[in-house]
C-alpha cells in the first residue's frame, strides 16, 4: 500500500498493489490518484524516504513543479553522484512522521492489517472506508 498524506497525517490518496512490487513503482499512481475536482492543486514539496531516491521520481516531480525532499540512498548507488547535490532539508524531513502516524492509524483497523481480501479493489475499498472514518474522527 502506498499513501499520500498531508502534514497532519490525514490521507489524501492511497493505492494498493501486490507485495512483490517495489514502493517506488507506486509513486506515480499514488500522486495521480490525488485529485481535487475543479482545481489544479498539487503538493509543493514531497518528503519521501530513501527508497524513493530514483532519477525517474525526481524528474517526474520536477516536471510537475514539485520539490523533492528525498535523502540520497547511498546503498543504491554504485558510484557517488557527481555534480550538484540534490536538495534535501533535514528539518522538513523530520516532519515525515505524519506518514508513520497514518500507517499506525490504519493498523488500528484489524481487518486491513493482515490483508485477507483476495481482490485489490475490495482491499482498496476497505482502506478508503478506514480513511473516511479517520477524517470523520478528526474533522467531526
Amino acid at each position: 500500500m502506498s499513501a499520500l498524506v498531508d502534514r497532519n497525517g490525514l490521507p489524501l490518496a492511497c493505492t494498493v498493489s501486490p507485495a512483490n512490487t517495489h514502493d517506488s513503482r507506486l509513486y506515480e499512481p499514488t500522486l495521480e490518484a490525488f485529485e481535487i475536482p475543479g482545481t489544479e492543486e498539487q503538493p509543493m514539496i514531497i518528503s519521501a524516504d530513501a527508497a524513493y531516491d530514483a532519477r525517474e521520481i525526481r524528474q517526474y516531480n520536477r516536471n510537475r513543479g514539485i520539490r523533492s525532499n528525498i535523502p540520497v540512498n547511498k546503498r543504491s548507488r554504485r558510484h557517488p553522484k557527481r555534480g550538484r547535490p540534490c536538495w534535501f532539508d533535514p528539518e522538513l524531513y523530520k516532519k515525515r512522521s505524519a506518514v508513520e502516524r497514518f500507517f499506525s492509524w490504519i493498523e488500528a483497523f484489524k481487518k486491513i492489517t493482515p490483508r485477507f481480501e483476495r481482490y485489490e479493489h475490495s482491499f482498496l475499498g476497505l482502506i478508503h472506508l478506514a480513511c473516511a472514518m479517520m477524517i470523520r474522527r478528526i474533522l467531526g
